[in-house]
């Protein structure tokens, strides 16, 4: 992307610096702020910061961020927690990038501020909301945030996925494993049935013969579909089943008590249940009134500026992506299209038409990897897919192989592109 280094000053701001002696208003940076610190907020605060001429301030608790992407392997042992753990110290410091470590609570759009619990406040001239998804726990009925705490979902990277993960290496031979999938839309569409592979993979290491996983699935198919019902007939014979909506007839209910998954067509007794519940965008963005009836935010897909705010920039899974998923790829390839088309409004930086990427890379069993992804841009009022591509079956050893050192090489360049 090239820009320049020309500073922003609107029209009305250069007639007053013309006329009267002014120095610091003519001086002063445009604010951008950034609300999340995911694949999507963070990107948006480095790639707008990188070339100068504008303030950035990156609204983030955390001083590390942990990814939902590869948290499946850090599951099924083939990474490290701090592997896919990664620090914001070195973005934020190589471009002068401020660190807000508080929780946003609301934005006040007539006055362009963010505010905090604390009652303090930041002004932005553009905001950017990455914020993410919420759960919505009462999707599954007997779910809530406190059974999540025996019961995780783990869809959001951090201490749910290191309980599961310490739930999955406590069973015995001969335990059932119970997982709710959610319905579309959702974070990562491939993602619950990856997980089933790396629980598959710990369980049959442990040298498990009886253990099995069974699928309560609302939907009646899902992403890689072919690719995954293959890999688990060859590697996990008999331990995984899968059940669509109409063999189960719906989720009436889960009983942490009693640890039983209630459908239609049977009461599931398990030793651990993998609830993933529907989604919906962080909360701040649906305060601040920029989700529709489906619980996320429409964006123009010519720039990911929010249908509802010209001053809001939405990115990564709270938005509604239109052909692509919502997926850690997804976020930052839009992050760097909202990132131009800002430095394009406040610091006279080049743009070009919008164009978006995506890859998902999801694990089956060691060096068994497949792909689907494709290229995207704006069409009909959404994001369009432009290409798409899938892994086939029947697909060689060492053609899967390579794509899981592709997998590898890919999460190590993205922590780059993002975190440094």
């Amino acid at each position: 992307m090239n820009t320049n280094r020309r500073q922003f000053i609107g029209g009305a701001g250069a007639l007053a610096a013309s006329t009267f002696p002014m120095p610091a208003l003519a001086q002063a940076k445009p604010k951008v702020v950034v609300v999340g610190g995911g694949p999507g907020g963070a990107t948006v605060a480095k790639y707008v910061a990188k070339d100068g001429g504008v303030d950035v301030t990156l609204v983030e608790p955390a001083k590390q961020f942990t990814t939902c992407f590869h948290s499946n392997l850090y599951l099924g042992g083939f990474r490290k927690w701090n592997e896919i753990t990664h620090s914001y110290d070195k973005m934020t410091k190589a471009y002068g990038i401020k660190h807000n470590r508080q929780r946003a609570s609301a934005v006040d759009r007539d006055k362009k501020l963010v505010k905090f619990a604390s009652g303090s406040t930041v002004a932005y001239d553009r905001l950017v909301l990455a914020p993410g998804i919420d759960i919505k726990f009462d999707s599954v009925p007997g779910y809530s945030e406190e059974v999540s705490k025996k019961l995780p979902h783990a869809w959001q990277a951090g201490p749910q996925t290191e309980l599961l993960r310490r739930q999955l290496l406590a069973l015995s031979d001969g335990a059932t494993i119970v997982m709710v999938a959610p319905p579309n839309p959702y974070r990562c569409p491939p993602g619950p049935y990856e997980r089933v592979s790396m629980m598959a993979h710990v369980l049959k290491a442990k040298g498990h013969k009886k253990s099995r996983i069974i699928i309560i699935d609302p939907k009646e198919n899902f992403s890689k579909q072919a690719l995954f019902m293959e890999g688990w007939q060859k590697h996990y014979p008999g331990m995984i089943e899968w059940q669509d909506g109409k063999m189960h007839g719906g989720v009436k209910g889960v009983d942490a008590k009693t640890m039983t998954v209630k459908t239609d067509l049977a009461d599931h007794k398990a030793n651990l249940i993998n609830v993933i519940p529907a989604q919906m965008a962080g909360k701040i963005a649906r305060d601040a009134g920029l989700a529709n009836q489906t619980g996320f935010c429409p964006i123009n897909p010519e720039n990911m500026r929010s249908m509802t705010d010209a001053n809001i920039y939405i990115v990564g899974d709270a938005c509604i992506p239109g052909d692509m998923p919502k997926s850690g790829f997804s976020a930052n390839s839009q992050a760097k299209v909202a990132a131009m088309m800002i430095r394009g409004e406040l610091a006279n930086g080049r743009t070009f038409p919008a164009r978006y990427t995506n890859t998902c890379w999801s694990l089956i069993e060691t060096d068994d990897t497949v792909k689907v992804g494709g290229t995207y841009a704006a069409k009909d009022g959404k994001i369009a897919a432009t290409e798409t591509f899938i892994s086939k079956t029947n697909e060689s050893a060492e053609l899967r192989k390579q794509t899981q050192q592709e997998n590898m090489g890919w999460y190590q360049g993205i922590i780059a592109d993002i975190f440094t």
